[in-house]
């Protein structure tokens, strides 16, 4: 895959760091297709990211957010020569991972737990009141006809 430098772009614009470097993540990184997940919408402003992790457990899989960037680890505990399986079929990969997913402005982690081999990550978007459109009133006098006076 071709490399493109946008380093020419940083100094001829202010305030678009952070699109440029979302470019260059997008540039280097690779379709991603395991564990397999489901992104769905739940609510007016709310989200969950459903990642099949079977044979993980909680203690194996680490959830770290930071900024608008959520990324999800997964690795089991080397086994040790004694507790080695012998597999006539092995169909569950159980291999570690890492997904890297961008959160939008304002949504959060609200929590996430394991259930049934499925990990459930809830996001939540909560605007600040600041940036929240708000009414402004208009105020000022009006004049009638009857307020002017003829000279």
């Amino acid at each position: 895959m071709a490399a493109y430098d946008f380093s020419p772009f940083y100094r001829s614009t202010v305030g678009f760091d952070r699109v440029f470097n979302r470019l260059d993540a997008l540039v280097g990184q690779e379709q991603k297709s395991y564990p397999p997940y489901n992104i769905e919408k739940t609510g007016a402003d709310t989200y969950r990211i459903s990642i099949a992790v079977a044979g993980f457990a909680d203690g194996d899989i680490a959830i770290e957010s930071k900024e608008n960037n959520l990324v999800v680890k997964g690795a089991k505990p080397n086994e040790t020569e004694t507790a080695q399986r012998e597999f006539l079929h092995r169909g569950i990969a159980e291999r570690a991972f890492e997904l890297r997913f961008q959160l939008a402005d304002y949504v959060e982690v609200a929590g996430a737990n394991l259930e049934n081999g499925l990990l459930h990550i809830e996001l939540k978007r909560e605007i600040p009141e600041s940036k929240k459109a708000r009414q402004i009133p208009i105020s000022g006098t009006t004049k009638t006809i009857e307020d002017q006076t003829v000279n």
